[in-house]
């Protein structure tokens, strides 16, 4: 066994595993519903929604297996968790401009980017994943 599987998986880790989970589902429910209206016909433009959901599912997949990597302590998981919360965060300030329902929406995206950073830089969980700081010497 390595040591990765003795010691217990640290709580910040598994919450941003989860994080990165949510935002998957996220992603992944909008472009079901995308494909839906569109294939239901209450969606005005059928090239575009299908396009658009199809874009949907593709971008839930980067978040997914970041999130089965952080689970599972791979450190190349790390990468992707960090880009998919920070291109999330305008995409939540947008939600945040509209007048409409994607308020409540905004806020907990914007919630969820800002918690995954602050889970995916903190120290506890760069060891777990076994990152080094540059200039930290290896054991």
């Amino acid at each position: 066994m390595s040591s990765t599987e003795q010691t217990p998986r640290p709580a910040r880790l598994a919450a941003a595993a989860a994080v990165a989970g949510i935002e998957a589902l996220g992603l992944v429910a909008g472009g079901v519903y995308m494909l839906v209206s569109s294939l239901t016909g209450t969606s005005g433009d059928l090239t575009g929604a299908l396009t658009g959901a199809v874009t949907l599912v593709a971008l839930g997949m980067i978040p997914l297996a970041a999130a089965r990597g952080l689970w599972l302590r791979r450190s190349w998981s790390r990468g992707p968790a960090v880009i998919t919360q920070i291109l999330a965060l305008p995409v939540a300030w947008q939600m945040l401009q509209a007048n409409s329902a994607m308020i409540p929406a905004g806020i907990v995206l914007g919630v969820l980017a800002v918690a995954g950073l602050v889970l995916l830089v903190n120290p506890a969980t760069t060891e777990a994943l076994g990152i080094r700081r540059p200039g930290q010497d290896t054991p």
